[in-house]
């Protein structure tokens, strides 16, 4: 009798039973199975690097005769692939063309799967050569061909983003006072008209991979048409405080600092109200603390 399961392997259990052990490739429904089967007949799973990305999203290194593959499958509802295959459509040549992020081979919005080349390299949140201000320097200039492709004016981003921090003020757990002073300052903003580019979303080592000193690009999930400085935001916030030379090193492959001190002052409000009403929500008392706390020396 052949017992073998059409994606996983066998184990024993106890008294001479047998049990399947589930592969990964078995967390794909079924129509997204079929699909991978006619685009990578035969594929088989080299690792699951599903823990590195977003929740929702199932992300598997495949090997294809001599070649390997990135599989991405997301949730319902889980937009990430959306932005990503917009991305790789549309946007990524400048990093494609030159090796520096992976190319798309096949994809199936309906059914929620893209496959793209791998690339070789070793997380960049996790290697030693993360603290060499060179790997910043490449950071920016990557960013800055990106963000150069295309520039659109939009009179309405800044109106929205002030209403929809706005609305979740109540819903964020802070102190009154700080509530209210939060209010007065955000209705007292100007609303310029806004310049967008196309952005990254996530621009930070858990985006990169290291290949030899070089950096490479993985994930495009929050690929959009925003300000350049927002792209900045989570460098801001965690690397360049750790050491000035990364900030220092990225700006110079930048060419600039994208960071007017006005527009940048009410993305980190709006950005530390958004984080305020999450963690209240789903009672990260610490990082509701930080959150206050950033909050109060940011409107004092």
């Amino acid at each position: 009798m052949d017992m073998s399961p059409r994606h996983g392997s066998w184990g024993l259990l106890g008294a001479g039973r047998i049990r399947p052990v589930i592969s990964a490739l078995d967390t794909l429904n079924p129509a997204q199975r079929d699909l991978l089967d006619q685009w990578l007949p035969g594929a088989e799973l080299v690792t699951d690097r599903s823990a590195l990305h977003r929740a929702g999203t199932t992300a598997l290194v495949l090997s294809a005769g001599e070649d390997r593959f990135l599989v991405k499958t997301t949730a319902e509802g889980v937009r990430h692939i959306d932005r990503e295959l917009a991305a790789h459509r549309s946007w990524l040549a400048p990093w494609t063309d030159a090796g520096r992020a992976p190319s798309l081979v096949e994809a199936d919005l309906d059914a929620r799967i893209i496959v793209m080349t791998h690339l070789d390299g070793e997380p960049a949140s996790t290697s030693t050569a993360i603290h060499d201000p060179e790997i910043y320097r490449q950071a920016g200039e990557l960013l800055a061909t990106f963000h150069g492709q295309a520039r659109v004016e939009d009179e309405d981003y800044e109106p929205e983003l002030d209403e929809r921090a706005l609305a979740v003020l109540d819903g964020t757990g802070l102190e009154t006072d700080l509530t209210e002073r939060l209010r007065n300052e955000i209705t007292s903003w100007p609303t310029p008209t806004t310049v967008l580019v196309p952005t990254h979303g996530d621009w930070q080592p858990t985006s990169w991979v290291l290949d030899a000193g070089t950096l490479r690009v993985i994930d495009s999930g929050r690929f959009g048409f925003r300000p350049a400085l927002y792209d900045l935001s989570r460098l801001s916030a965690q690397d360049f405080v750790r050491d000035d030379t990364f900030e220092k090193a990225f700006l110079e492959g930048y060419g600039s600092d994208p960071r007017e001190p006005e527009a940048w002052h009410r993305l980190q409000v709006r950005d530390a109200i958004s984080v305020a009403a999450w963690a209240h929500r789903t009672g990260h008392a610490e990082v509701a603390t930080l959150s206050q706390n950033t909050l109060t020396a940011l409107v004092p």
